[in-house]
């Protein structure tokens, strides 16, 4: 049995963590470190409280620590977690900057620890048929690959996340997630053009980017606006032998904030009227949108830590989210310098 510790209860801890650990029988929610002291009392009740993270830590309670805390302490808490030899899955993004996460990864190597970051969007379901849709090569040969998480949020928010801090700003929010599916499908490219701004008026971090990847032989798009008002639209592919279109967002962060079990038998299916739609030149067809699976990113941690493959092809690997930071860092700096920045590991 893994005994795990949560450092944090807010969003990520209650939406996209605790369901996915507590349906998994090879954990138990054993210790979390938090000021709502009440709030976690009332709900769990035989999950010991912690005031720090540093009491968690140093607890013995724990084998696994998720970090769900603020972005600019995820280096502090993870760096105390593994020289005490615990296993750390932290939420994206992993740290805020390169530097950070090279430190980490020889820590947890030099220490024998899983070092995982919650890139739980590889499972949406629309990412999932895009992988399908290029895996069965009915578009040809992949030219152009548009990714867009855009929201309706005109008005600047008093969260942490869109207030002028280490490591906010959209960039680092939903950014982290586009740049972890790019490098998913197509790997490292070769450089990188950006702008990465603040557009609403009271905004004092990055509320909209525009990020090209440039490839050999496809050019991809990702990018995230907080005004559009209409449809989203997601992802957009374009080949030699036609394009996909697929509107819409994948439901389970929805699901989970209204409430729904992850057991439940209509979680992570989408709407049908999201279905994208293959155009082929003489004609189109829907393509059906597969299920999402958040579930699979703690079935690989459960096998990676029972089986001590730390190194498992089917974990989020440390090394993997550092390259997302990376990308960050170059597309703002590709954004001040106003020009395309050839990749550090190309030259």
């Amino acid at each position: 049995m893994i005994n795990v510790g949560v450092i944090g209860y807010g969003m990520s801890a209650n939406i996209f963590h605790l369901p996915f650990i507590e349906s998994n029988d090879n954990f138990t929610f054993t210790a979390i470190s938090t000021r709502q002291k009440e709030t976690v009392q009332a709900k769990y009740k035989k999950v010991r409280i912690f005031d720090s993270p540093d009491d968690l830590i140093h607890s013995g309670l724990v084998n696994l620590v998720v970090i769900t805390a603020p972005n600019d302490v995820h280096y502090k808490i993870a760096k105390s977690c593994l020289e005490n030899g615990l296993h750390v899955v932290i939420e994206k993004p992993m740290v805020t900057s390169s530097i950070q996460a090279e430190e980490l990864i020889v820590l947890a190597n030099k220490n024998n620890c899983l070092l995982s970051v919650y890139h739980n969007r590889r499972w949406d379901g629309d990412f999932l048929t895009v992988k399908k849709l290029l895996a069965s090569n009915r578009l040809g040969e992949l030219k152009v690959f548009q990714s867009c998480f855009d929201r309706f949020r005109p008005q600047v928010r008093t969260k942490w996340k869109e207030q002028a801090g280490e490591g906010t700003g959209i960039l680092f929010d939903l950014g982290s997630h586009l740049i972890d599916q790019a490098l998913t499908l197509f790997g490292l490219p070769t450089a990188i053009t950006a702008r990465c701004l603040a557009l609403r008026e009271t905004a004092k971090t990055t509320d909209y980017f525009d990020i090209q990847l440039h490839y050999a032989n496809v050019e991809i798009k990702l990018s995230s606006s907080p005004f559009m008002a209409g449809p989203i639209k997601r992802f957009q592919l374009e080949g030699t032998l036609g394009s996909f279109i697929k509107f819409g967002l994948d439901p389970q962060e929805q699901q989970l904030n209204d409430g729904m079990s992850v057991n439940a038998d209509e979680f992570a299916y989408d709407d049908e009227i999201n279905d994208g739609t293959l155009y082929l030149g003489d004609h189109s067809e829907i393509v059906p949108t597969e299920r999402g699976c958040y579930q699979a990113y703690y079935h690989s941690i459960a096998n990676a830590i029972n089986n001590r493959s730390l190194t498992d092809d089917s974990l989020v690997s440390a090394t993997e989210a550092m390259q997302v930071i990376k990308l960050i860092e170059l597309a703002q700096l590709s954004s001040d310098q106003g020009k395309t920045l050839s990749l550090p590991w190309n030259k």
